[in-house]
């Protein structure tokens, strides 16, 4: 990873770094109060689970005991080792810096991309709202979010092996970037050398997931308890704690009986996603992995905050196609009305008492909605961009499909 430092540049990382660890010195309570914020932490993103996990780590004993830690037992060696504090923030640099280089190094073949501003691709990260918040909370979804960027940024540059493993990594902790494995592959073999095949990419994931896999049973002698509590609870959710996700009321309301038939249809309409996207815009592969991204913020078990602020990180890198989108004005105002009215509505229901469940359901799925907007204006803008590309004639006029 190389990028170009100057004073500029030095000024926005120094920056947000100082804004994070001002805030985690002098403001411990704040976070604190965000661990337990249910928009930042979820079952399987949670700091504070994460603690519980590790206690019992270090004295002897599964950190799966009890069901409440459902994370990679490689993290309990990270906080063991270093501070809560350095590693967040230290990845939150990290995964700005992976941008900044993705972008000073991404080449898009429309007239209407321009060399992006690498140091401005870094600061709409670091100081996105979404991203402060979810360093500020500690929610692990910064070691998955990290995992993904590094396995884009070594694939845009055609470096099989370490995309690979990046990708492999990403799946070890959250099991869903298993998902972008395809549009991962064709963005390595639209930049490979000569040298790398398909199937050493996919070798190389294979054997870098089984050799993460294989550090399971030397770190926590519970292998199958690993595969039940971290991929077992994203697969049948049985922790219907509330998010801003879809799942959760769904399945609390939902009879016993149907509930696997709908888990099934929920996840099938997940991955459902992939296969169409990867050969529609196969030209295209990283406007790909960007609308994914976008998708499982809205319809993953657990999404959090985190996930829509690694899916904002990828979608500057297409500014280029914002002038050919017809509804960013109403998504970005349902994602800040919901945004504002999310925590309010979960305070009536919990605190106040003056609420129920449906309060803060009803704003989630403004939420979702907002993304979804966001997430399908984009994808019109990018198909709209290589269709006038096919058919200059066509530039400025409006399209009606009859």
């Amino acid at each position: 990873m190389s990028i170009s430092l100057d004073h500029k540049t030095g000024a926005v990382y120094a920056g947000a770094a100082l804004l994070r660890l001002l805030v985690f010195v002098a403001f411990p309570d704040i976070t604190d109060f965000l661990t337990t914020r249910v928009e930042i932490s979820t079952p399987i993103s949670s700091f504070r689970r994460l603690q519980e996990g590790l206690f019992l780590y270090q004295h002897g004993l599964s950190p799966y005991d009890g069901g409440v830690f459902h994370q990679a037992p490689l993290l309990l060696v990270i906080f063991e080792i270093i501070p809560s504090t350095v590693v967040f923030v230290g990845l939150d640099i990290l995964n700005a810096m992976s941008l900044h280089s993705i972008a000073e190094n991404l080449r898009i073949p429309s007239p209407r991309f321009r060399k992006l501003d690498g140091p401005l691709i870094a600061a709409a990260y670091l100081f996105n709202p979404f991203t402060i918040l979810s360093c500020l909370g500690r929610s692990t979804s910064l070691f998955t979010n990290a995992a993904i960027i590094q396995a884009v940024l070594y694939a845009s540059s055609g470096d099989a092996i370490r995309a690979m493993f990046g990708l492999a990594t990403g799946t070890y902790l959250s099991m869903y970037p298993a998902l972008l494995l395809p549009p991962t592959l064709l963005l390595i073999h639209n930049h490979k050398s000569p040298s790398t095949s398909l199937t050493t990419s996919i070798l190389s994931y294979v054997g870098g997931l089984a050799a993460l896999l294989a550090t399971v049973p030397v770190l926590t002698h519970g292998f199958w308890d690993f595969l039940a509590s971290c991929y077992g609870a994203q697969i049948t959710v049985p922790d219907l704690t509330p998010n801003v996700g879809l799942w959760w009321y769904f399945f609390i309301e939902i009879f016993d009986s149907f509930r696997d038939f709908f888990i099934g249809v929920f996840w099938l309409h997940l991955v459902g996603y992939v296969g169409g996207m990867t050969l529609r815009l196969q030209n295209q592969p990283l406007s790909v992995i960007t609308s994914l991204l976008g998708l499982f913020a809205i319809f993953k078990p657990y999404p959090s905050i985190a996930d829509v602020s690694l899916y904002l990180g990828f979608l500057p890198l297409y500014q280029h196609v914002l002038p050919l989108t017809r509804y960013t004005f109403i998504a970005a105002s349902v994602l800040l009305y919901s945004t504002l009215l999310g925590p309010a509505f979960h305070h009536l229901w919990i605190y106040a008492g003056s609420g129920n469940a449906n309060f803060f359901y009803a704003i989630t799925l403004v939420w979702s909605l907002g993304l979804t907007i966001l997430v399908a204006d984009t994808l019109f803008a990018v198909m709209r961009d290589e269709w006038e590309m096919e058919r200059p004639e066509m530039k400025g006029k409006s399209v009606r499909q009859i």
